[in-house]
């Protein structure tokens, strides 16, 4: 791992940890004001890399199950360096599978091998662990881009 690659990893930490308390709001994007999962990952996208690469459609809270097709996957692979799930590192993104077999609709980012920071329907973005009930929902882990 290259001091560039440590830095970047490091400043997207310290990012997410800039949302933390953010509270919870479905589809927005906005650090301090309201975020869900993936308007973090955005908002901390749109502050160490840039403007975001695609836009967005509306979606509702059940939209992973009502496509058919793993959409949040499909688009971390677009756009993302897909990594490993063993060993993870801190500032790599994981998306999650609530149903066994469903397809991905959580996303949170990693800040140490044992906490991750996430929105979560109901409550602010929050750093908690990544026990066994997320580890075992993983379903893709990813690097963001290196900017420039």
């Amino acid at each position: 791992m290259s001091w560039c690659d440590s830095a970047f990893r490091a400043s997207i930490v310290t990012e997410a940890r800039q949302w933390i308390g953010t509270p919870y709001h479905h589809q927005a994007s906005r650090k301090g004001a309201g975020t869900d999962c993936l308007g973090l990952v955005r908002g901390v996208w749109r502050t160490l890399i840039g403007p975001e690469p695609e836009g967005l459609p509306a979606y509702t809270p059940d939209w992973a199950e009502r496509a058919g097709e793993d959409a949040l996957l499909a688009a971390l692979k677009r756009h993302f360096v897909i990594r490993d799930v063993a060993p993870a590192r801190p500032g790599d993104v994981l998306l999650f599978r609530i149903r066994t077999g469903g397809p991905s609709r959580h996303c949170a980012i990693l800040t140490a091998p044992e906490t991750v920071i996430h929105a979560w329907q109901g409550r602010a973005v929050a750093e908690t662990p990544l026990d066994g009930f997320w580890r075992k929902r993983i379903s893709a882990v990813a690097a963001f881009p290196m900017p420039g």
